[in-house]
């Protein structure tokens, strides 16, 4: 009897199908914290509450995340990246890099301010508060603050070598400045606070570091 020497071609595996249901999970899981934590704040917070939320298990969200303080760090690592399609740190830099008039670079980041603050700045909110209870969150808050100082020494070297910087300005001058303006406690005055709508904010933020780093603005 004549045997069938045909084989069977295994199936394909899909990775790229893998990698978006991961990549869903992990931001499902993401938007899940953020609204306990900004409800329900973070000592209230529990893991199984967000796994509840985000329709996965706890421990998924142990393996991935390390707990409470991962998560936080997830949030605002993600927030950075603001609302379009390419993420607003790699926007800064392409505007401070090629545009040449100063004002259009100032009310750029005013714009990336407006974009990115209502994500970002809560979250820095949260982790202050959690600060004064919490030593993770304290040593977070820390290394959030420096990393933030680091970014801002970026952003002044940029305008500095484009020749935008004020005369007597310096470059750690120019960092502290943008550190103070863009930092969570005044979008929690104005917007916050004062209700002030993000537009408005981001406005303010451009006119403001325009006066105080840029020459004839």
């Amino acid at each position: 009897m004549e045997q069938n020497h045909a084989t069977v071609k295994p199936r394909r595996y899909d990775s790229s199908r893998r990698r978006q249901q991961a990549r869903q999970t992990h931001d499902d899981i993401l938007a899940a914290a953020r609204t306990r934590f900004l409800t329900d704040g973070f000592a209230a917070t529990t893991i199984a509450a967000v796994a509840a939320e985000a329709g996965v298990s706890v421990d998924t969200i142990y393996k991935t995340f390390g707990g409470k303080p991962g998560l936080v760090r997830a949030i605002h690592q993600q927030s950075l990246t603001g609302g379009g399609p390419i993420d607003a740190e790699t926007r800064s830099d392409a505007l401070q890099t090629t545009e040449t008039d100063p004002k259009a670079v100032m009310r750029g980041i005013g714009q990336l301010g407006a974009e990115v603050a209502p994500l970002v700045a809560p979250i820095l909110l949260l982790i202050r508060d959690a600060a004064t209870t919490d030593a993770d969150m304290v040593a977070l808050r820390a290394e959030l603050d420096d990393q933030r100082l680091r970014r801002m020494t970026h952003n002044a070297e940029n305008l500095a070598n484009a020749g935008h910087l004020r005369e007597g300005v310096t470059i750690d001058q120019a960092a502290e400045i943008m550190w103070t303006y863009s930092s969570p406690e005044l979008y929690e005055l104005l917007v916050i606070v004062r209700h002030w709508s993000p537009r408005r904010y981001g406005s303010f933020i451009s006119e403001a570091l325009g006066a105080h780093l840029i020459a004839d603005i």
